[in-house]
């Protein structure tokens, strides 16, 4: 006899590898979703190996970080974020409070958008939030290197959202349509190394779960990462040579009714002693997808537990919550 022990919860983040993903096999790419279905009914995050985008790139990206971090102070403040009504452009540090209730989060950041003019469709329907991105005048390459990766990363979320699809049984088309022009957003963030006087539970980046459908996530090699899992205990993320993490947000629970979770993370800077670069890439439908309770999720009852909603809808009422006034 083998008495019986409850399950525990994951301990550590499984890598999945989407070699198979890309066939033109049918039961292979389902394979694949399988290993997504079951860690997004578990730990909520993985790793991916084997994706679409070069390591050359990945590492670019980082290298491109850096040089933004370090241009002198008053060309950063020159595209503070707080100037546009959009949001996009330069953090600076302290800025946001992903925590509701602790102190700012100790980290600087810039961030881009879809990058709307007078005749992008956001614009003539006023859609909140619409603007163009802003870029540093003395630093031309930089827009290009770092569209030319958001590009890249949000084709990965595209397809990441077909596996996702059918890890629900679902037509494997069936966010397409919201991710033709998605509302993404990209970041670069710049951690220093945790300070000693910071104050108590101050952060990189304090507990929060993600906004939106899925997050690809760019870091560099000096970890910080943290996940907490089923059982409500925290786990380090730390980084894979070549690989991204991949994690859900808010909308997959409205998705799913429950099913699968969005799940809180954080970052603490104070393992290597080294500044810690990351870049998140945030792949969302577009503003006016509605988001609701897919077919095969839907509770006998034909009610779901989550409100029907447009992405646009949800994405402002959360960045109204973490950035206050600025948003």
């Amino acid at each position: 006899m083998i008495p019986y022990e409850p399950p525990h919860a994951a301990k550590e983040i499984p890598v999945i590898d989407l070699t198979d993903s890309y066939s033109d096999d049918i039961e292979k790419r389902k394979k694949v979703a399988w290993e997504i279905h079951k860690t997004c009914r578990d730990t909520g995050f993985f790793y991916v190996k084997n994706h679409s985008v070069p390591k050359e790139m990945m590492d670019g990206h980082l290298a491109l970080a850096a040089e933004f971090f370090n241009l002198p102070a008053e060309e950063k403040q020159a595209l503070d974020s707080a100037n546009e009504d959009s949001t996009r452009g330069y953090e600076a540090m302290a800025n946001q409070t992903l925590d509701e209730g602790s102190p700012p989060d100790l980290k600087e950041g810039f961030m881009s958008s879809v990058d709307a003019d007078e005749n992008h469709r956001y614009t003539k329907l006023n859609v909140p939030g619409t603007g163009r991105n802003q870029w540093p005048a003395n630093f031309p390459e930089f827009k290009e290197k770092y569209e030319a990766y958001v590009d890249k990363a949000l084709d990965l979320g595209r397809h990441l959202a077909r596996m996702l699809a059918l890890s629900l049984e679902l037509p494997e088309d069936y966010f397409d349509e919201g991710l033709v022009e998605p509302l993404h957003y990209g970041r670069i963030l710049k951690y220093p190394p945790h300070p000693k006087d910071a104050a108590p539970n101050q952060l990189g980046a304090g507990a929060h779960t993600d906004w939106g459908l899925i997050t690809i996530l760019l870091q560099d090699q000096n970890g910080g990462l943290e996940v907490q899992n089923a059982d409500g205990d925290w786990i380090s993320a730390p980084p894979i040579e070549g690989a991204y993490i991949i994690n859900l947000g808010e909308m997959v629970p409205v998705i799913t009714n429950g099913l699968y979770k969005a799940t809180p993370h954080r970052v603490l800077n104070n393992i290597s002693g080294n500044t810690r670069y990351s870049a998140p890439v945030f792949c969302d439908p577009e503003y006016f997808y509605k988001v609701k309770c897919a077919p095969t999720c839907m509770p006998e009852s034909g009610e779901p537990d989550y409100p029907e909603m447009t992405a646009g809808e949800h994405l402002r009422s959360m960045f109204q919550k973490t950035f206050g006034a600025s948003a």
